[in-house]
Parts: structure tokens; C-alpha cells; sequence
């Protein structure tokens, strides 16, 4: 698909029907119309008031070469151009930088997460880690960084000084420091690093190598790999209970979570979700783990798993957009963000009932997916 440069839009104003899920909850919750930007698009949507003022979504549009950020007490979206085909996007822990890690920016690219993925980029580009104002995302970064070839996802420790970048491509991962912009060091771990969380307490980060089964689990302060967990095939992602006794991994191709023991670094057993499962997030009043199921290219799935902590049972499946990808919590626990990449859509899921509450639009193929607090 040929790609529209933001400019060619002007102010045109064009009026469309956003798929809104509507539950009894939602309708008593409506407002009023405000409206939609979306790089120079205004577009009708409905405003309701789930969401104080300051709460916002960001999400990594990769096929569409954008960020897109989500008022979520407005209900307004403003898709942001970016210099690298997003794949993921992280808010540091005070919000003031948004930083998000792709390639250079080229017309329909994919990411995808190692094997036979169909949506795996066919080029090795070196990748760049941008740094934005979280006030000003429309503005030109703060910083472009280079880091290594296939860059998937970043964290940021509490502090904010530091950055860590998964290169799937290089078997690596790139530290950064984020008050000089410069790249501090090169971590090896397994082959095709994808998703990568750090511990609670700060003290370490798993990574989960999707083309040899494990994770690696890196010492932050001495910046070395210090074991490597067996898993199962195609781990994706990674999640830390709050207490960082548990981690959830993702295994694409088994449909399965694995869960592991940080304080003994042993698997302890594995949980059937839904179909191909790609990003998880445990809520931070840890009862709860989100699962999104992607599906493939050819097949794709449109749901979330939701996993007891304490019987470590899914207790609901919940019916999102199509391709759910990314997911991300609020950090009351009362809902839940997923990216849904072939209806270039986020849902937002009530956790209490279950119900998917809105459904906004944002940029073409949205992967990775961060929130902002109020209090941050």
C-alpha cells in the first residue's frame, strides 16, 4: 500500500463512523461529540468519561511509520509521523520522554518475532532509538540514537537513566545513557532477542529469545548476561508479577505461557491460551495476567486471555480488534490497552467486567503500546 505523506491531508475534514463497543456501561457514559485528529484528518468521535485529565495511550504504528497518542479523558487520537517504522513504544517512569526503537521508516514494513513469521522485515537495518517530549511528540526528537540491526522493544529503569534495547538481528542488547544520548554498552544474549521487562526491584532484565527457546536474564548493574532459562519454542515476550516473584512468557507457537520462578530460575509449568500469543502484562494489583492472541497473517485472532495469578488458570477470553499484539495496564488495575494491528485499533477493556468499553483508532499496524498516568 502506497504511503500518504501527512502534508498531502491539508485540513481536510472528513466525518467517520469509529467502531465504538458499546456496553450498558458505555452508553450511560456518553457525553458528547468532540473530535478526532488524525495527521491533519478531523474526525467525529465520542467522547466518554471513563478517564481523568493527563490520562493518555501511546502506540508504536509500525506499518504506518507513526506514534499515535490516545487523550483518553477527550477521546481524541493525534497520529505523530516518525523518522523509523515503530515497533515498540516505552513512557519513562515520570512521563516526560516517550522512547520508542524501529527501523528506518519504509512503506509497509513488519517487524515480525524470528521463524517463519510472516511479517519479518526482509532487510537487516541498523535501527535508531528515539527519544520525545512527552508534551511536545509532534515536535522532531530529542534524540535519535543508533543501536543494533532489527531493534524490537526498549525499557527504561525507574531512575531514567539508562535505556535497554533488544537487536534481534545482532543476538544483543544495546544500553544506553540517556543524559549523555550514547550507547554505553552491547549485552549478547540468545538468539533473536524480542521482548525484554526489567524486574521490579530494578536488579535485572529478562529477555526472551524467540529462535532458541530461552530467556536471558541480564545483571542491570554489571550489564552481563547471567543465565539463560529454557522456556519452550518461540518465547515473545515477557511479564513480572509486581512482586517479581513470577515471570509470564509468551510462547507463540505452542499457544502457550510459560511461568517462571525468578528465585529459582526454573519453568514450572505452562498455561493454554489463545492463538499465537504475543505480548503480556500483569496488573499491578497482581492478581491478573493479559495475554494477547495475535493469530497469524493468514488466520489472525482477535483476543485476550486473562490468567488467575493465584490458580494460574485463564479465567476469560476477552473478543478485541483483529491481530490483538500489544497490551498494557493502568496502573490502578481497572483497565486494559490492547493493540489490535490488522483494524489499526486499540481497545479498552474494563477489568472489572471484562467488557471492551471503547475501540479507537490510531496508525496503520499498531505493535507496541505504553500508558500515562495522571500522576506522572
Amino acid at each position: 500500500m502506497k504511503k500518504i505523506p501527512s502534508d498531502s491531508l491539508g485540513s481536510k475534514a472528513v466525518t467517520l463512523r469509529l467502531p465504538i463497543e458499546r456496553s450498558r456501561q458505555f452508553w450511560l457514559t456518553v457525553l458528547a461529540a468532540t473530535f478526532l485528529t488524525i495527521s491533519g484528518v478531523t474526525v467525529a468521535q465520542t467522547q466518554i468519561t471513563h478517564w481523568k485529565a493527563g490520562t493518555f495511550v501511546y502506540t508504536a504504528d509500525e506499518h504506518g511509520n507513526s506514534i499515535s497518542a490516545i487523550d483518553l479523558a477527550t477521546g481524541s487520537v493525534t497520529t505523530t509521523p516518525v523518522p523509523i517504522s515503530p515497533h515498540n513504544v516505552q513512557i519513562t517512569a515520570d512521563g516526560s520522554r516517550i522512547l520508542a526503537v524501529g527501523e528506518p521508516a519504509a512503506d509497509g514494513h513488519g517487524h515480525g518475532h524470528g521463524g517463519t513469521d510472516e511479517g519479518h522485515g526482509a532487510t537487516e537495518a541498523k535501527g535508531f532509538l528515539l527519544v520525545f517530549d512527552a508534551t511536545a511528540l509532534g515536535l522532531e526528537p530529542i534524540a535519535k540514537i543508533p543501536v543494533g540491526t532489527h531493534p524490537a522493544h526498549v525499557v527504561v529503569e525507574q531512575s531514567g537513566a539508562r535505556a535497554f534495547v533488544t537487536n534481534a538481528g545482532d543476538n544483543s542488547v544495546s544500553v544506553i545513557d540517556l543524559a549523555t544520548k550514547a550507547l554505553i554498552a552491547n549485552i549478547d544474549t540468545g538468539r533473536y532477542p524480542h521482548g525484554i521487562r526489567m524486574s521490579p526491584d530494578g536488579r535485572e532484565i529478562y529477555v526472551a529469545n524467540v529462535e532458541d527457546g530461552t530467556l536471558s536474564v541480564i545483571d542491570a548493574k554489571g550489564l552481563t548476561e547471567i543465565a539463560r532459562i529454557p522456556v519452550g519454542n518461540t518465547p515473545v515476550q515477557v511479564g513480572f508479577t509486581p512482586d517479581g516473584s513470577w515471570v509470564y512468557v509468551s510462547l507463540r507457537e505452542e499457544n502457550r505461557v510459560a511461568v517462571v520462578d525468578t528465585s529459582t530460575r526454573n519453568l514450572i509449568g505452562s498455561i493454554e491460551v489463545g492463538r499465537n500469543p504475543i505480548q503480556v502484562y500483569a496488573t499491578p494489583d497482581g492478581r491478573s495476567v493479559y495475554v494477547a492472541n495475535q493469530g497469524s497473517a493468514d488466520e489472525p485472532a482477535d483476543t485476550v486471555s486473562v490468567i488467575d495469578v493465584a490458580s494460574r488458570t485463564v479465567v476469560n477470553t476477552i473478543r478485541t480488534g483483529m491481530g490483538a499484539h500489544g497490551v498494557v495496564v493502568a496502573d490502578d488495575s481497572d483497565w486494559a490497552f490492547v493493540t489490535n494491528i490488522m483494524d489499526g485499533t486499540v481497545s479498552a477493556i474494563e477489568v472489572a467486567t471484562g467488557n471492551v468499553i471503547a475501540s479507537f483508532p490510531v496508525g496503520r499496524g499498531p505493535n507496541g503500546i505504553t500508558y500515562r498516568s495522571p500522576k506522572q
